[in-house]
């Protein structure tokens, strides 16, 4: 079997990768940087946005192709039809934030935010939750029954720590320069699941391949009893491993709604998934994976964080969220701490914009 993995290098990507080729599946992963193949895992060098370089690659016919890339609608519709004439089977990773608020746990036959929702300039975007809904749409319209629509939720690894909406370049960052950590108390209260990234692949592992998946959606996450709110997640994991790490318990200021959307941050994802209560029903997938051995928040994220921490390697920083932050609490970003000429200029603008507003 032969599959094509495009954009697989996230939380997700990365264990599937491995996973296939630890079956004996050959699998090529396309990369915009050039990789050292190995084993049964061959990097094809491109930009897999490139509609030119994806008919390269699509002329050859794929046992699966795995579809990591987030497209716009528009994009979507341009490249649909490549995907599904040159696999057996494609599948889409679309996203559980598709949902509509529905309590108390979400099904795959739950309503959709697409579908339901009366936010009239919401709806004219094409934001995230909103595209993927739209691009499943195409997918059902396509005439075509060889897709599987794949929709999980928030997925965590050892290079991938959220809290709510916020990325450990964020949270996390500003924990280990001695800041406080700015976050929303209505979200703090909030029900979420988190899931392993490598239970998810174990999950689209389970159906590729198989015939049965074919023209079904799945969503794969952490088992409703696993559910916790943001605050249980900060205080009884996260708080515990960075106090032992750091000698000491990190700060947090919490803001209310209206505080805390003056932050530049996705606004509709916060008011549309992060202000929800997040439990998930994977009774679906369970006919094909047993969802019952995931791994437990308590577990995973500890050993992710503990392992970040170990080795810590941050992504680029946005110094216009930290100076609003800093805002907030009175503290500073030293210019010591910015990497380029570029960002040091940034961050004086954004301090100077900020104090003009205030």
């Amino acid at each position: 079997m032969k599959v094509l993995v495009l954009g697989g290098t996230g939380a997700i990507g990365i264990h599937l990768v491995r996973l296939l080729s630890e079956n004996g599946i050959e699998t090529f992963v396309t990369s915009r940087n050039p990789k050292e193949s190995k084993n049964s895992i061959k990097y094809i060098q491109g930009n897999a946005y490139d509609i030119f370089f994806l008919k390269t690659i699509l002329e050859e016919h794929w046992d699966a192709i795995v579809d990591f890339m987030i497209y716009t609608t528009q994009n979507f519709k341009e490249r649909v039809s490549l995907f599904l004439n040159a696999t057996n089977q494609y599948v889409f990773l679309s996203s559980a934030r598709v949902y509509a608020n529905v309590e108390p746990i979400i099904t795959e036959n739950s309503p959709r935010l697409l579908d339901v929702s009366d936010d009239k300039e919401y709806l004219k975007t094409d934001e995230y939750a909103l595209a993927k809904a739209r691009q499943e749409d195409i997918l059902k319209k396509s005439g075509h029954k060889n897709w599987t629509i794949i929709r999980p939720y928030i997925t965590y690894s050892e290079n991938r720590l959220q809290l709510g909406i916020l990325e450990k370049e964020i949270w996390l960052y500003r924990v280990l320069q001695g800041k406080t950590i700015v976050f929303s108390e209505d979200i703090y209260q909030k029900k979420t699941t988190l899931t392993y990234g490598l239970d998810v692949s174990k999950g689209i592992a389970s159906i590729i391949g198989n015939s049965k998946a074919l023209g079904e959606i799945f969503q794969i996450t952490q088992n409703k009893e696993e559910s916790r709110t943001w605050g249980e997640i900060f205080e009884k994991i996260y708080v515990p491993v960075m106090e032992k790490y750091l000698g000491h318990k990190p700060k947090i200021l919490l803001l209310d709604k209206e505080q805390f959307l003056k932050i530049p941050f996705g606004k509709y994802q916060i008011i549309y998934d992060r202000l929800f209560d997040r439990s998930f029903d994977n009774s679906k997938i369970e006919k094909y994976f047993g969802t019952k051995d995931f791994t437990k928040h308590e577990t995973g994220l500890q050993n992710c964080l503990e392992k970040f921490l170990r080795n810590p390697q941050f992504k680029n920083i946005n110094w216009h969220i930290m100076s609003k932050m800093d805002r907030y609490t009175g503290e500073i970003s030293f210019l010591t701490e910015l990497k380029s000429f570029m960002q040091r200029i940034k961050s004086l603008h954004h301090k100077i914009k900020n104090k003009i507003l205030q």
